[in-house]
């Protein structure tokens, strides 16, 4: 009571205020109670006003308020909708009148080669030398593409395995041919793919215990060289390029996430079990898994048309040379370069595509070797896009769109012409080699297959690359009809 005298305030008998905040408080729950009631009565007049109060009534339709009208409700709008039929293709002597001074920019060296197809017809629009064979770069990858989606189920995965080794203490981790194998979880670069994680919580609970000293690494399924006839000295490793192994994790990156690969893949997955397995001092080093011993674990990657998708759209050379093995495995040939060169053209040929004078070299397109007419691009391109060999639909689903993702998240965003996602492509860059194959929708809804391809380039990449992206940028703003 000293306290609240020396504040100047009134001197108040505890009693007086028990009793003032008791009838307070009888007051709010009185006002409480009253306005739920009213709350409810309200719900109840608005469900009944609105036809929907006919629980426990003998006339089903409810008793509806006279004069309601409820709104009509039509059907829904489509929210994917096809090409329009009637969309007007694009006149060739109109369009050769646009694109001729854009292919002929000098960025694009001396001779590039160009085709343009109209994907609804399969009419030739422009060709400028489209049966030469041109370095591809890497829109050789959708040769790949249909080679891996029309030799191997779409729907297949590839399995990671470890095994018991013959000594105590060891086990073998068996690669399948599988690169996204992820030490994260979730792989930051490739969805959906298996995690190290995964395959170490399979082996734990096998070995019951029982510790690992020593992880072997059975790289068996793929033979031959590592590298490529036609790769440069300083191809693999690099950002965009390692050996090509059938064990790997996070596509032979040296850390999940960054783009310099390492020059071991192998070792490197190797070392990642180890360390999942809590036996990060375990020695690592290459070997043969014994025959008979029991599996330990297994993991198995995405389908095989998501793993296409995703070496279209990052242009993932690892990954493509991986593919490309497995195509060469299921036609019988030796899981190398020289059986890939074989299985390929081999693919395309059953496929229903003429590799017109072209070369084969590797799965990646990162040889200097490979050579790929832009006609055969273009029938494969239509080919996917007119949905006459639907297998190949993951080629269309992989392409980059320009200025959103892929290769070309960077390319084409700020053209103030080109719709965003009209133009799709697959990029390709070698020393001296631009190349861009993909489909745009023209301004007037036409869907047409392109591949530019210039494989003597001497001003650079940067304009080169604007050259390219220029043309179809036009190509997509022209409806030249």
């Amino acid at each position: 009571m000293d306290s609240i005298a020396s504040s100047g305030s009134p001197t108040v008998p505890p009693k007086a205020v028990t009793a003032k905040y008791g009838r307070l408080r009888r007051r709010l729950v009185l006002a409480g109670l009253v306005l739920l009631a009213v709350v409810a009565l309200v719900a109840v007049l608005v469900v009944r006003a609105l036809g929907g109060d006919d629980a426990g009534t003998d006339d089903p339709a409810g008793s509806p308020v006279a004069g309601a009208q409820l709104p009509e409700i039509g059907d829904p709008a489509p929210v994917l909708v096809s090409l329009a039929d009637d969309a007007p293709a694009p006149d060739p002597a109109a369009l050769e009148a646009v694109l001729a001074p854009l292919l002929s920019a000098p960025a694009l060296g001396a001779a590039p080669t160009a085709q343009v197809v109209d994907v609804a017809t399969g009419d030739v629009l422009l060709d400028r030398g489209g049966d030469r064979a041109a370095v591809p770069a890497s829109t050789a990858k959708l040769l790949t593409a249909v080679a891996a989606l029309t030799t191997l189920d779409p729907d297949d995965t590839l399995a990671t395995t470890v095994v018991a080794g013959a000594a105590p203490g060891e086990v073998v981790l068996v690669g399948g041919g599988d690169v996204t194998l992820s030490t994260t979880t979730p792989s930051q670069t490739y969805p959906g793919a298996p995690t190290v994680a995964d395959l170490a919580d399979q082996v734990r609970t096998a070995l019951a215990g029982a510790p690992v000293t020593t992880v072997l690494v059975d790289n068996g399924l793929f033979q031959g060289p590592l590298t490529a006839p036609g790769w440069g000295p300083g191809d693999a490793p690099s950002s965009y390029a390692a050996p090509v192994t059938a064990t790997a994790v996070d596509g032979a990156r040296i850390a999940p996430g960054t783009t310099q690969r390492s020059g071991a893949p192998g070792t490197d997955a190797g070392r990642a079990l180890a360390a999942a397995l809590g036996a990060p001092s375990a020695a690592v080093r290459l070997g043969d898994a014994p025959e008979g011993t029991p599996v330990l674990g297994t993991v198995r990657s995405a389908p095989v048309a998501r793993q296409v998708e995703q070496m279209l759209a990052q242009s993932d050379n690892l990954l493509a040379e991986a593919l490309a093995r497995h195509v060469a495995i299921a036609r019988d040939l030796p899981a190398t370069f020289d059986g890939v060169a074989e299985a390929v053209p081999a693919a395309l040929a059953d496929a229903g595509f003429d590799l017109g004078g072209g070369t084969v070299a590797d799965g990646s397109g990162l040889s200097a070797a490979d050579r790929v007419p832009a006609a055969l691009l273009t029938r494969v391109l239509t080919a996917a896009a007119d949905g006459s060999q639907v297998e190949l639909s993951a080629i269309v689903s992989g392409l980059a769109v320009a200025g959103y993702d892929g290769t070309l998240a960077d390319r084409g965003d700020d053209d103030p012409v080109t719709a965003p996602g009209t133009v799709r492509g697959k990029t390709g860059t070698l020393l001296g080699v631009h190349t861009l194959a993909g489909t745009v929708l023209t301004a007037d809804g036409r869907l047409l297959a392109f591949a530019f391809m210039a494989d003597g380039v001497t001003a650079g990449e940067g304009p080169a690359e604007a050259a390219l992206d220029e043309a179809a940028a036009a190509l997509a703003a022209c409806g030249c009809s």
